[in-house]
């Protein structure tokens, strides 16, 4: 930042005019985390089977080695993003990194299964502190008319980290085990909180001086926890004893936000804001019915067709790459063309590629998997930017902590329900067994049933998607 000391950290307000080179740094140091976390994400799935095998785990448990992250992020996501507004979004932001970094190293030496899963939800939570921050700082530094041009570079770090992840996972684990995706984690979040020290002069709190509420975070993230872990555990009486607890837990939440003062989970940005409100809907489901084809993809080409993690992961790399080239271009257009629209065109390409997924076989051709990869990617590149834009422009300045932080929150329950509909369809069939030569049929059956799903979920979400109207931009500030 010009006119700052290298040593002191000025405050910013989303309203506040940035020089062109402040800006840039705030989208390079984000646009590194953007790409940290899914590269986490993306590189364990193609590490299940190799996890699996060590520690004898069946495939629902492999399940909860992903699912444990997402619902300690779903927790985190708004109280975090409301504690950012009020306190420092580049100090969230950093607290993230450290703890994401040390959690992995934690991942990294686990020796069970209980220290494995232990460190993925500090993992979490670190990820959550970064996550609602960084989409916060970046609208923060760009007006409407450049944001979706910077969010659609973000967006383009996040799939470069999804397109790098299956390879080089499926590489290292390979060559070097498991172990080395979690030290690769370590590696990268040290140099993003140099990063981070080095690049970041500015901070931004908009809602300085406003209160955080404690206890109405802790019974949110309360609520989500008993909310997801029932229905991941929908099929049988302790999963329902969960949901329903859950939801007596958020009639009291809800009862508490509206006569409090200081909000944990901000109602009042869904009340006659209709782009945000479906914009976010959207979010929710498309997360939730594309999410798991990853999980399913990674399994079936390792355990049905006996590929090694980095074939397999070679393989899945296609959708990401055209993320990656897509996600620039649709942000871009999006900020010269109507948001829901072109969200909803991506919606349509991801239900195509779901659907090509419906019939696979033990010697399905390898054209039609990288076919609907394809469609995937182009479809998710031409969603997500434009989709985050149309939220982040819908709201005010001092709020975009809060709106990240909802539709962070969107895109990770959308996940934790993609991998619950795909628990309920494996533990109706094939309970808690373990992938064998004899479970293959029985897996194939249970993976078609799934595809079937998630394409109607994503066709169902085209239209909520389009319900959204013609977008209309509010004025955030931070001018360039």
């Amino acid at each position: 930042m010009k006119g700052a000391s290298r040593g002191r950290i000025a405050r910013r307000n989303a309203g506040d005019a940035v020089s062109p080179d402040e800006a840039r740094s705030v989208l390079w140091v984000v646009g590194l985390a953007s790409f940290l976390m899914p590269f986490g994400s993306s590189s364990v799935p193609v590490a299940l089977p190799a996890i699996g095998h060590e520690f004898g785990l069946d495939t629902l448990t492999l399940n909860r080695v992903l699912t444990v992250f997402l619902m300690s992020v779903s927790a985190i996501f708004v109280p975090a993003g409301r504690y950012a507004d009020i306190h420092g979004r580049r100090r969230v932001f950093a607290w993230g990194i450290a703890i994401f970094t040390v959690a992995s190293m934690g991942a990294a030496l686990a020796t069970g299964l209980v220290t494995l899963l232990t460190a993925r939800v500090v993992q979490g939570v670190g990820a959550a502190c970064m996550a609602t921050s960084s989409t916060a700082m970046i609208a923060s530094v760009y007006p409407p008319g450049k944001m979706g041009e910077a969010q659609g570079y973000n967006v383009a770090a996040i799939y470069l980290g999804l397109s790098v992840g299956p390879f080089f996972g499926g590489l290292m684990t390979e060559h070097f085990g498991w172990r080395s995706l979690f030290v690769s984690h370590v590696v990268i979040g040290g140099a993003l909180l140099y990063s981070t020290a080095r690049r970041l002069r500015g901070e931004w709190r908009d809602a300085a001086g406003e209160k955080f509420d404690g206890a109405g975070s802790a019974l949110y993230a309360g609520v989500i926890l008993l909310l997801t872990e029932g229905l991941l555990d929908a099929t049988g009486p302790r999963g329902w004893t969960l949901l329903g607890a859950g939801i007596v837990g958020a009639g009291v939440f809800l009862r508490r936000e509206l006569r409090g003062g200081n909000p944990v989970f901000p109602l009042d940005l869904f009340r006659g804001n209709v782009t945000f409100t479906f914009s976010n809907l959207a979010a929710l489901i498309n997360y939730a019915a594309t999410f798991a084809q990853g999980f399913l993809m990674s399994l079936y080409l390792q355990e049905v067709r006996g590929m090694g993690p980095a074939l397999a992961g070679t393989i899945l790399v296609a959708q990401p790459i055209l993320q990656t080239v897509f996600s620039p271009l649709a942000g871009r257009w999006s900020d010269r063309m109507d948001a829901g629209r072109l969200a909803s065109l991506g919606m349509g390409c991801c239900a195509v590629g779901l659907g090509m997924f419906t019939c696979l076989r033990q010697d399905t051709s390898l054209g039609l998997i990288l076919g609907g990869q394809a469609f995937l990617g182009i479809g998710f590149g031409l969603f997500s930017s434009p989709n985050t834009n149309a939220v982040m422009s819908s709201v005010g300045g001092r709020r975009l902590g809060a709106a990240s932080a909802i539709l962070s929150t969107m895109r990770t329950n959308g996940m934790v329900m993609s991998m619950a509909m795909v628990g309920l369809v494996f533990g109706a069939r094939m309970g808690n067994g373990t992938l064998s030569p004899e479970t293959r049929e029985p897996f194939l059956h249970d993976t078609r049933v799934a595809f079937v799903m998630l394409t109607a979920l994503c066709l169902a979400g085209i239209a909520a998607s389009l319900a959204r109207g013609k977008m209309r931009r509010k004025r955030n500030g931070g001018g360039l």
